[in-house]
């Protein structure tokens, strides 16, 4: 299969004096994202060469505590969901999201 179209998505990291991220943009043309800001971001990547993922965790000084919380629930129910879409097991999925609601409950994100 050869490879028919490339599509790009970047990523703009601001940085202070002490090289802490100020803000972040993104952008992904084929999405009709042009730098829009962010205030967080978790990248992953799987190394198949080395058998391990690496990534990238970044968020600005001003990322309010109380979003980060919202954001990393938010985070691990799509991951729930993703892993769902990957694997098609069912059994653990539904014990990533009872993982979810727990750390919800425990962060008093839901009401």
């Amino acid at each position: 299969m050869a490879v028919e179209h490339t599509s790009e998505i970047t990523l703009k990291v601001g940085l202070d004096e002490n090289r802490v991220p100020e803000e972040l943009t993104w952008s992904a043309q084929d999405g009709g994202i042009n730098e829009e800001e962010a205030k967080a971001m978790l990248l992953s990547v799987w190394d198949s060469k080395n058998q391990e993922s690496l990534k990238i965790d970044l968020w600005t000084k001003d990322m309010p505590v109380d979003e980060m919380k919202v954001f990393f629930h938010q985070t691990l129910v799509t991951l729930a969901d993703t892993f769902y879409k990957a694997t098609q097991d069912e059994k653990m999925t539904a014990t990533m999201k009872d993982f979810c609601d727990y750390f919800a409950e425990k962060l008093e994100l839901k009401k």
